[in-house]
């Protein structure tokens, strides 16, 4: 059952892979689990569901009637002039992960990046906002004959943060609380290969496309900045993770693992971007995925999607 489960979800995945054009660049999100759903706590520990229910700009799209959030695990395609690059390459097929909802998930990252019209080998950059196992995943696969973790894109450069990679390996794979397969097998082979870059928090990649620090979630998190033709996008990575967060930076998140840093940041960010005009593309949103932070005339912020 959940493999069938797996495999529905990879063609809903498949129908709903969308782009949005920022200028000359465009970003498109491959999908791997669409629509997940679970308790607002899983994301905001000290949220509840009537809390959700309440905001009544999250239904129905981010949020369900009985206050769950919806949610997706995808990462993003940007095409910019003389650039291919995979942002943050989601979980993988057929992983072995904490959770049983993210493992032996089903080939079809590279075939969805296969309609784009994009095969493996023309990537020439891979960049990581930070190193969860859910941002990493398709840096590698398993060879079927010698059971290797080889590049899944050979010619390209993998973008790590250089604080991120040091603390993971210094402090975060060793402190008994995060396990380090995902390192074993998609980090670690980059590495070794000598197919790693580790860029400063703000590193320019190409013209138009830069980092900007924001840690907290992990210790040395970026997003993603694109700039073309006088238009501009964000990709958040995991500052957050669900919309609600545009409402409620100053609330802990679950997962941050310095959870100051991460309110900060979060505040820092919702200032910094809310009637800004530039497009955020949230890494975790349900559809619409991709939208702006607005204020409403009592100075509170919402997230309105594309479309909406």
């Amino acid at each position: 059952a959940p493999k069938q489960e797996n495999e529905e979800n990879r063609l809903m995945a498949r129908e709903h892979m969308k782009s949005w054009t920022v200028g000359d660049v465009t970003v498109t999100r491959i999908v791997e689990l669409w629509d997940f759903q679970d308790n607002i706590r899983m994301t905001m520990p000290d949220a509840t569901e009537e809390e959700v229910i309440a905001l009544q700009w999250l239904h129905p799209h981010y949020a369900t009637p009985e206050g769950r959030q919806r949610m997706n695990f995808q990462g993003f395609v940007v095409q910019a002039p003389g650039r291919i690059m995979v942002v943050d390459s989601c979980i993988g097929a057929g992983r072995q992960r904490d959770f049983d909802v993210f493992c032996d998930l089903p080939e079809g990252f590279l075939e969805d990046l296969e309609t784009l019209g994009i095969t493996r080998d023309e990537v020439d950059t891979v960049m990581c906002t930070h190193l969860h196992f859910d941002h990493v995943g398709w840096n590698t696969y398993k060879d079927p004959h010698t059971g290797e973790y080889r590049p899944t894109f050979p010619n390209a450069r993998y973008l790590f943060g250089r604080k991120e990679y040091e603390a993971w390996q210094e402090v975060i794979r060793h402190d008994g609380h995060h396990t380090d397969t995902h390192l074993v097998e998609c980090v670690d082979p980059i590495v070794a290969l000598g197919l790693a870059d580790f860029m400063e928090a703000a590193h320019v990649t190409a013209e138009g496309l830069w980092s900007e620090p924001s840690p907290g979630h992990t210790p040395g998190h970026v997003h993603l900045r694109i700039s073309s033709q006088g238009q501009e996008a964000v990709i958040t990575g995991d500052l957050m993770h669900h919309p609600m967060q545009c409402a409620m930076p100053h609330r802990t998140a679950t997962f941050d693992m310095d959870k100051d840093s991460g309110r900060a940041t979060r505040v820092d960010f919702v200032n910094k971007y809310a009637d800004s005009g530039v497009l955020v593309i949230g890494a975790h949103f349900a559809e619409p995925t991709a939208g702006h932070m607005v204020r409403d005339g009592q100075g509170e912020v919402w997230f309105k999607g594309l479309g909406l």
